[in-house]
């Protein structure tokens, strides 16, 4: 009796380690067909316009998929690459190939769920097994304390829970070979012309050079944890903004699951070992247990995390000022805090976390722009996006998250002042601020005439005004919010 013939449906889990899909495949001594499809979906338009995949997150994306056939071919197999819709493809590769069954990653929202959906109605007719797995998070969602249905609203109580109940499962090994293919054409990677998007020019202000693929992936984990030894200080760095190593830099590689957080975990528990447990080795744990919360938060609750009205269901009127959004998104607010962010985010598709939140902040509780654009301009543009993790800090920073606290913004010249007190990532990304001094490097419209040309920067001309006052304007948004809230 010949082997069965399992295909490896790769969606947003590009790599070897760590695969229960694997694994179980292999268990079954089956034959292994690996397949990634380009779907035409992931490169279509978003709901405002935005590339819904831009330049820097699909660069990134075509070295994860060059990495993962180079990892399959050198274990004795290869990766079929195929352009079109999976429930299209899958289908006549079925057929094409007698396949017994298809394995893949699960996911929760809305449009990942409908191609799952399409791909199972067409392979109905076949009689071809279908199997998902769960290979995303650090905790299992059967491994939970409760029912998904009763999930904690409060991400601490979730972590109270999982901490006191629940234990990492350990990862899965990577194979160290692979059947080989039947008779098959491989297909080609395409290139970026071919997703008609233009090849990303790498600025060299960029916190690091980002590289695709599992190879490059446990090459930054080794380098940060152990090369470097910078874990033993994260909780004391993960709020900066210049360098390659003030936080770890892995969510790049976790957002296209060419790390598992099972594997970070694991070196997490090793490094305690053997060289120091502290709050930062926790914190690295801690901020994994935010990006599970998030997955199982957009599993129970489904599209509401991209309704305008948010988890709470509030119903805020936000505009939709097309001319304010477009100097948020160009860095030119003259607020150069919130500038910097946004001009490193167009010029490398990274921005640090403490940035995210001043951004979003400034859009959601300074302008009063509608969420959703901010959400989708993001989604557009990082490198690292992960859609739970994207659209539930955004439900989150909006004030209409399951764990929003009413009201609350970042008072953006604070934030300047406690993480860049010198104005060093200002004159990073806005050169024209770099004589001011630091007491004004935060706030240059309150420079003298004298002093602007003392210092080589005249407002209007090469900085621009602010677009609001900051206090002002958060006064006036907290009313439309209350309004709502209240309403």
């Amino acid at each position: 009796m010949s082997a069965p013939r399992i295909l490896i449906w790769y969606r947003n889990d590009l790599r070897l380690h760590d695969r229960e899909a694997i694994h179980q495949a292999l268990s079954e001594q089956a034959q292994l067909i690996p397949l990634y499809c380009f779907e035409p979906r992931k490169f279509r338009q978003t709901s405002f316009g935005f590339p819904k995949t831009g330049a820097f997150r699909a660069q990134f994306l075509l070295e994860s998929i060059a990495d993962l056939r180079n990892s399959w071919r050198s274990r004795g197999s290869d990766l079929l690459i195929r352009r079109g819709k999976p429930e299209r493809v899958i289908p006549e590769l079925v057929k094409q190939l007698e396949i017994d069954a298809v394995y893949y990653q699960a996911e929760v929202t809305s449009e990942e769920l409908a191609v799952e959906n399409a791909l199972q109605r067409a392979l109905s007719p076949l009689g071809v097994r279908l199997k998902s797995f769960w290979e995303l998070t650090l905790y299992h969602i059967d491994g939970l304390p409760c029912d998904l249905h009763y999930l904690p609203e409060i991400f601490t109580q979730f972590r109270k829970q999982v901490e006191s109940h629940c234990s990492v499962r350990p990862p899965f090994p990577t194979p160290e070979q692979l059947p080989p293919l039947p008779e098959i054409d491989g297909g080609e990677i395409p290139t970026l012309a071919d997703l008609n998007l233009s090849k990303p020019v790498f600025d060299d202000r960029a916190v690091l050079r980002f590289v695709g693929g599992e190879t490059a992936a446990l090459d930054r984990l080794n380098e940060y944890i152990w090369q470097r030894d910078c874990l033993k200080d994260y909780k004391q760095t993960r709020n900066g903004m210049l360098g390659a190593d003030y936080s770890s830099k892995f969510s790049p590689w976790l957002g296209f699951g060419c790390l598992s957080p099972r594997l970070i975990y694991q070196q997490i528990q090793e490094y305690e070992r053997e060289r120091v447990k502290n709050d930062s080795t926790y914190w690295l744990f801690f901020e994994l247990l935010w990006r599970d919360y998030f997955r199982f938060i957009g599993a129970k609750h489904g599209n509401r995390i991209f309704q305008k009205s948010g988890l709470q269901g509030l119903e805020i009127p936000w505009k939709e000022d097309w001319e304010q959004f477009q100097l948020w998104q160009t860095g030119q607010t003259g607020i150069p805090l919130i500038d910097a962010n946004m001009r490193e985010l167009a010029a490398t598709g990274f921005m640090s976390n403490r940035g995210r939140q001043n951004v979003a902040s400034f859009l959601t509780k300074n302008l009063g722009i509608n969420w959703q654009m901010g959400a989708e301009w993001f989604e557009s543009q990082l490198i690292d996006y992960d859609v739970c993790s994207n659209w539930g800090n955004w439900n989150y920073v909006a004030g209409i998250g399951n764990d929003a606290r009413g009201f609350r913004y970042f008072n953006i010249l604070k934030q300047g002042r406690d993480y860049d007190p010198e104005g060093n990532y200002i004159k990073h990304w806005c050169p024209e601020l770099k004589n001011v001094p630091a007491s004004k490097i935060g706030e240059p419209w309150t420079l003298s005439p004298a002093a602007q040309e003392d210092f080589g920067v005249k407002l209007g001309v090469d900085y621009p005004y602010p677009m609001v006052d900051l206090m002002e304007s958060v006064k006036e948004n907290e009313k439309i919010y209350r309004s709502a809230f209240d309403g």
